[in-house]
């Protein structure tokens, strides 16, 4: 038995691929759930109904989804051109610092909420840009490999957004909480449904997707980034300017992360504190390679993730089993992923 590469690899392949990579993980995780003593169809029901099963439970399902949207748009984007983003966590967490900082200007409270959601909107995202434009620099600069630059500085901003919130910026109001003063008023996002958390940043969300696409698929710098991801020296060779694509391409990656963080602070919590993002950056990088890097997919992988770790909370309660399940689940889903991916490219032959 060998492993031959395709010559080409069909479309109706690449849309089966990321289908059965989540259903063989549905699977394997089930073999776990029947392990722990429970039904696998019940407790796969009990996910789908915590997640649509109610108003609460659907509105917190696309509010979970919303900063996964971001965060993969982050990844894929990046990914596609070859640059290998690992710091959106660090990235999501400065562009929230980013809003709590610029909600302390006292001419921000006074200003119209449409041009203070704006404002603190650009300063989230050029926080996020800002994070990974200094491990590319290293890259272009001296060859520093970004994937260890960029997940170090993850630490690093974490490590700030802490320092800030418990100095600086710490809520006096907070009882010794370590969070930051509350943002203004008029920088919350709208909510979308009353007596929900579900805000406009989905919105936000939906439309970044749609424009990251329409920016891969239909512009000049959709082809560049795409030709540096395939072969960066070819890329180079018809004239393709690496340094400023990937510039380019890491202020769109970073400013998506950023933007994230941005969101999170302004429809959720309303200030940052450093349980702000249950892994939302990391999570980013699985959700882009289940779209197999397409931003429209990175929807539909947010939406499978975020019924996964919504609906297994309310799984939990009822069964008894860990909710970790789901991080298992997208975790396994990731896995078989990239072992889907590798079959777009290469068939078995005997």
């Amino acid at each position: 038995m060998r492993f031959e590469r395709r010559e080409h690899s069909s479309t109706m392949l690449n849309i089966l691929a990321p289908i059965g990579a989540i259903a063989a993980a549905l699977i394997i995780a089930g073999m776990l759930i029947a392990i722990a003593g429970a039904n696998v169809f019940e407790a796969y029901a009990l996910i789908v109904k915590g997640a649509f099963g109610s108003r609460l439970g659907f509105s917190e399902m696309l509010t979970r989804a919303t900063p996964l949207i971001l965060t993969g748009l982050a990844a894929a984007v990046a990914f596609r051109a070859r640059l290998w983003n690992i710091g959106a966590e660090g990235q999501f967490y400065l562009g929230a610092l980013a809003v709590a900082a610029f909600g302390m200007i006292p001419a921000i409270a006074s200003l119209p909420a449409p041009l203070a959601i704006f404002l603190c909107l650009c300063a989230g995202a050029i926080a996020g840009m800002v994070l990974l434009l200094l491990p590319l620099g290293l890259r272009l600069k001296f060859g520093v490999d970004e994937v260890v630059t960029s997940l170090l500085l993850n630490f690093v901003a974490i490590l700030f957004v802490s320092m800030m919130v418990e100095g600086a910026m710490k809520d006096p109001l907070a009882f010794g909480w370590p969070q930051s003063v509350p943002v203004p008023d008029n920088t919350l996002l709208p909510k979308l449904m009353e007596r929900t958390r579900l805000h406009a940043g989905l919105l936000y969300a939906l439309v970044a997707a749609i424009v990251v696409w329409w920016l891969q698929a239909r512009t000049v710098f959709g082809l560049r980034a795409r030709a540096a991801g395939l072969s960066p020296r070819a890329a180079a060779f018809a004239g393709v300017p690496l340094g400023r694509t990937l510039i380019t391409v890491a202020c769109l990656s970073g400013g998506l992360a950023g933007l994230a963080g941005a969101i999170e602070v302004m429809g959720v919590k309303g200030y940052v504190s450093t349980d702000l993002s249950p892994s939302y950056g990391y999570s980013g990088i699985i959700i882009a390679m289940l779209a197999n890097l397409n931003p429209i997919g990175v929807i539909g992988a947010a939406l499978f993730s975020a019924v996964m770790f919504v609906g297994a909370d309310s799984m939990s309660r009822a069964l008894g089993i860990p909710s970790y399940i789901a991080d298992v689940t997208v975790a396994l889903s990731l896995l078989t992923m990239l072992v889907a991916l590798f079959l777009t490219q290469y068939r078995i032959r005997t």
